[in-house]
């Protein structure tokens, strides 16, 4: 390992913020060099005994999820937390930018010593997360943040993958009628540990608390998970403007985090995520690999070409673009 990862790796334990930056960017470069300096930072950082708790949230665009992390971070830092907050904001799929918004959106907790944001942009990473939100997520425990918040794009067909890689997983809805209700994608409500109902406050607060019931009983009707404990997944009712319901739906995030931590729950979900994750490194590696072995794009293009043409299944194309690699592996 270079003495430069090591003064990186050593800084970022002592909390330099800059440091948690700089290994941010790092993690998030497509350079070869920066990907295997990265890969040396994460294991030299490895440790599986941190406690951070990881927070997913999702919702539908124009919620309020950069008013309520704000609220609900800056409540957590008067009570001593320390709070990180991976946001990912959706790009463009023509230029590839994004706006990276969030940090203006959440101007005083962005002000507060005790908490870090990193806004990053999705690219063509599906799931509402961004590729290396894993790693930066993990950057941020070593640097001693107790708390990991990951923001999610918003709600859609494929919002999910924050589920599998957080421990608690919030769904942040606006106060709704039937039609809207109905908007609300089975999968992620099936994954939601607890639904919140924002808004709740004003002229919203009668609907938000109708929202809420209609969601509760949504609820009842999903098949029992065997990582909850009675009562879970549940609805509640928030306001970040005024933070209403903030301290009582914060106290149920720290009562199932606990429940599954001392029921064994949280160390078999983490297993299974990091395995998880080892697959999904595995199919990208190989996607890399295919791609930068001129002989092997060669062929790829012209079976794609094969493909396009209709002349071949893309099934029995892509099995003939993988031969060479197989008989590679076999070999070695």
């Amino acid at each position: 390992m270079s003495i430069e990862i090591e003064d990186l790796a050593a800084r970022l334990v002592a909390g330099e913020r800059r440091a948690l930056a700089r290994a941010i960017t790092l993690v998030e470069s497509t350079r070869a060099d920066h990907r295997a300096a990265a890969e040396a930072l994460l294991d030299r950082l490895a440790d599986p005994d941190r406690t951070a708790l990881r927070v997913g949230l999702s919702g539908t665009p124009g919620v309020g999820k950069s008013s309520f992390i704000e609220a609900l971070g800056l409540r957590l830092v008067e009570d001593g937390h320390r709070v990180a907050v991976l946001a990912v904001d959706p790009s463009s799929a023509r230029s590839g930018g994004s706006i990276l918004g969030d940090k203006t959106r959440m101007e005083r907790l962005s002000r507060e010593p005790r908490a870090f944001i990193r806004p990053s942009p999705a690219a063509a990473q599906l799931g509402g997360v961004a590729r290396r939100t894993r790693e930066a997520m993990l950057l941020c425990e070593a640097a001693g943040f107790d708390v990991v918040i990951v923001e999610t794009v918003g709600v859609g067909q494929s919002e999910t993958l924050v589920s599998r890689m957080t421990d608690v997983f919030l769904l942040l809805l606006a106060p709704a009628g039937g039609d809207e209700l109905q908007g609300v994608k089975r999968g992620i409500m099936e994954i939601a540990d607890l639904v919140l109902v924002n808004k709740a406050d004003g002229d919203l607060a009668a609907q938000a608390q109708r929202t809420r019931a209609d969601y509760a009983g949504a609820l009842r009707l999903m098949r029992r998970r065997d990582t909850d404990p009675e009562g879970i997944p549940a609805a509640r009712t928030v306001s970040a403007l005024t933070g209403e319901g903030l301290a009582e739906a914060w106290a149920e995030v720290e009562r199932l985090a606990a429940w599954r931590r001392d029921s064994g729950v949280t160390a078999r979900v983490r297993a299974a995520q990091a395995g998880q994750w080892f697959e999904d490194e595995l199919r990208a590696g190989l996607e890399a690999l295919l791609a930068s072995d001129s002989e092997l794009a060669a062929r790829l293009e012209r079976l794609r070409a094969e493909v396009e043409a209709g002349r071949a299944a893309p099934g029995a194309a892509a099995r003939a673009a993988l031969e060479p690699l197989v008989r590679a592996l076999r070999d070695a």
